[in-house]
């Protein structure tokens, strides 16, 4: 089927060129990494995260995939309840290592894709990163930080990748806010 707007050249109907922007080697944060393979300017769609889309239950028991290595996934959550697993007929995108200074944002689409998108220009050679920022309903003990320990160095390292839980103060303060939202509507 013909595309109804023509394209340049070099990209697919996805905004992502035919010549990748990217490179896979070893890391010197944790396994292999994914890195520039040419200057990437900010707002790019890299890649795209593909892998088999599971529901929720059958993530819980494909996890943990390695008991050598517990915590270790390529599962991605999607809005809508549904995983990505990246392990099974996955990519290139599994390989972005967490960081927490970014270079790269994970952006959902509305049909429940996942690119990874610049957001800052990226030199050739730089290892590419986003936040993974996981979420886990149980309590952030020290222990569950170290399980999920983050390895990126930068100043600004929280030393886990998960999600910063939301302060009290600043919960209570928009819960306040939703109750005098909530009585000046009625």
């Amino acid at each position: 089927m013909p595309r109804s707007t023509p394209l340049p050249d070099d990209l697919v109907s996805d905004g992502i060129p035919d010549k990748p922007w990217h490179v896979v080697h070893r890391s010197p944060i944790h396994g292999s990494g994914v890195f520039a393979k040419r200057k990437i300017p900010p707002g790019t769609r890299i890649l795209e995260y593909v892998g088999e889309v599971i529901d929720s239950a059958e993530a819980d028991r494909r996890h943990p995939v390695n008991p050598d290595d517990p915590f270790h996934t390529f599962f991605f959550a999607l809005a809508n309840g549904k995983v990505i697993d990246g392990g099974v007929r996955g990519n290139e995108g599994r390989y972005i290592n967490h960081s927490c200074e970014p270079n790269c944002e994970a952006e959902e689409t509305e049909d429940g894709r996942i690119f990874v998108v610049s957001l800052r220009p990226i030199w050739r050679g730089e290892e590419l990163y986003y936040d993974y920022g996981l979420v886990l309903d149980e309590r952030q003990t020290a222990k569950l930080k170290k399980q999920y320990e983050c390895r990126c160095g930068t100043p600004s390292c929280r030393h886990t990748m998960l999600a910063p839980k939301p302060r009290k103060r600043a919960a209570k303060a928009a819960k306040t806010e939703t109750k005098k939202t909530k009585s000046t509507k009625t």
